[in-house]
């Protein structure tokens, strides 16, 4: 399964008027990083680079005079998220400017099946909040310590690290069978590696004291009979009555 995680940076909020100037992505197959990335700047044709979005990522007007344009880099974008799903953090936003200037160029929109928001899985799992990527990162112990501007490509990497925690990490699943002491270990991409599982040659002897076993059994008794411990205690007791005839 190919997944790609993605961020833009934008001169502005109004997906109409403003322009992309930053793609970044990063590649996963079978939830894991591949070090396939994209990352571009993209001169926004004319476009002022606002305040405000200055302030959150540092991308002046000056940075960009030499930069491709959106319709320069767009088959090369194309390309590498073809087919694949699409994960982004607050996904509406940078789609919402994908399309546009994809609708510039006269091509069709993204298929909104292909793509996944981050920022939904992240309020479903944890809904008091806060969902930020930054909260993300401190919540799933992620160094995000270089992290003074947005930048897309390095948003795009940090997103891919706390995604995989949203989704459920990537610990294997132990299924084991108890019938034959064996069991399968499902890696993320779904294959199954068979192990075996040795009993123990003898049991570890107890740790309990003969003084601790009465004190407890005197704690049962005053319980009364329909304490779970005391079923328990008499459980074990037949248990122990059944080995002893078997031996003899």
């Amino acid at each position: 399964m190919r997944e790609i995680i993605f961020d833009t940076e934008t001169t502005g909020l109004d997906a109409k008027e403003d322009r992309i100037i930053e793609i970044g992505a990063v590649e996963l197959v079978n939830r894991f990083p591949t070090g396939n990335t994209f990352h571009v700047f993209i001169n926004p044709q004319g476009r002022q680079v606002h305040p405000e979005a200055l302030a959150v990522h540092g991308i002046s007007n000056e940075r960009l005079a030499n930069e491709p344009t959106f319709p320069e880099i767009v088959d090369r974008f194309l390309d590498f998220f073809d087919g694949a799903k699409m994960i982004a953090h607050n996904a509406n936003f940078d789609m919402g400017f994908i399309n546009a200037e994809l609708a510039r160029l006269g091509q069709p929109a993204l298929d909104p099946d292909r793509v996944v928001d981050s920022l939904a899985l992240a309020r479903r799992k944890h809904p008091m909040g806060p969902n930020s990527l930054d909260a993300l990162c401190r919540r799933y112990g992620i160094n995000n310590s270089h992290r003074t501007f947005h930048g897309a490509l390095l948003d795009s990497q940090l997103l891919a690290e706390v995604y995989i925690e949203l989704i459920g990490g990537r610990q294997a699943a132990l299924i084991l069978d108890a019938g034959n002491e064996r069991g399968a270990v499902e890696a993320s991409g779904g294959v199954q590696v068979e192990i075996a599982i040795a009993p123990r040659p003898e049991p570890l002897p107890s740790r309990i004291s003969e003084a601790e076993r009465v004190a407890h059994a005197k704690l049962v008794a005053g319980l009364g009979e329909k304490a779970i411990w005391a079923k328990i205690l008499a459980s074990q007791s037949g248990e122990a009555d059944t080995a002893e005839q078997l031996q003899a």
